[in-house]
């Protein structure tokens, strides 16, 4: 009986330690500085993007938002765009065993936005002369996947830095009208099958409990 007694007693002692081990510790935001310095460069790029985690013992769940808008000449007119995005998805980090809980991951993400954009040109014939063209495509979504890897540091207390690389796959559009789009806000040029994207970011982390 007392066998009985000291075995269930280790089994729910095991069962509390695998409940508390896959209990968040820490919620982290932060900020791209890519986009920010962008934006300060020139008027052709304005955007900037929030990002958050939650990690659940190896796993940390991701959640981004951002804002993206570009104002491209062309040789007969100039194009632009604006939307905002998010992508939500999970990290795996490999550096279980490290005391300050530093990553190197690998994860995915899933990503979707709104957006709108304007294509201004003229063109010349000599029927009509000069004529000026104005084509919109308003209020279009647009989805795609990536593949990340990256690295976050404990830099002091609370204060962390890092980079994100982003492998970006399988663009998709909806809601054209006007032409093809040329530019997903958050992905970059719908031509492309694949698209890179690389972030530097900052966060603070918001302990949740002691580990």
């Amino acid at each position: 009986m007392l066998a009985i007694i000291l075995s269930t007693s280790a089994l729910a002692q095991q069962a509390d330690s695998v409940k508390h081990k896959f209990l968040p510790t820490g919620l982290r935001i932060g900020t791209d500085l890519i986009s920010i310095i962008q934006s300060n460069l020139g008027e052709k790029f304005n955007g900037w993007e929030v990002n958050t985690d939650v990690d659940i013992y190896r796993y940390y769940i991701t959640f981004d938002y951002g804002s993206w808008s570009r104002h491209t000449t062309i040789p007969t007119g100039n194009y632009e765009n604006s939307g905002n995005y998010f992508r939500v998805g999970t990290d795996i980090n490999f550096l279980l065993k490290d005391p300050d809980r530093n990553m190197f991951f690998l994860g995915f993400r899933y990503a979707q936005n709104n957006f709108s954009e304007q294509l201004n040109y003229e063109s010349t014939d000599v029927y009509n002369g000069t004529v000026q063209h104005e084509l919109q495509n308003n209020n279009m979504t647009g989805r795609w996947g990536e593949l990340t890897a990256g690295l976050r540091v404990k830099i002091w207390k609370g204060f962390w830095m890092g980079y994100t690389a982003r492998l970006k796959t399988a663009p998709a559009t909806k809601g054209e009208d006007g032409f093809e789009p040329y530019e997903i806000p958050g992905y970059g040029l719908a031509a492309k099958k694949t698209s890179w994207g690389f972030n530097y970011q900052i966060f603070w982390r918001i302990p949740l409990r002691k580990i």
